[in-house]
């Protein structure tokens, strides 16, 4: 259960930094959201789903190596 909150502390974090760091970037494209088909947006999601996996794979192996 502590590990499960340290990720889910670590997800807001990382959630978090582009409201911080570029914050009229996250404006506008959370206007254009509203606008996007439902395939866009699974699209993107599938992307950003997919990197986060391949940044979990390479962290492991190079950890392991």
């Amino acid at each position: 259960m502590t590990f499960f909150l340290y990720v889910l502390g670590m997800v807001f974090i990382i959630e978090g930094l582009p409201y911080l760091s570029f914050p009229l970037f996250m404006k506008s494209m959370l206007r254009k959201i509203p606008d996007m088909t439902d395939m866009q947006l699974r699209l993107y999601g599938t992307a950003i789903m997919l990197f986060g996996l391949i940044i979990i794979i390479l962290t492991r192996y190079l950890i392991q190596n």
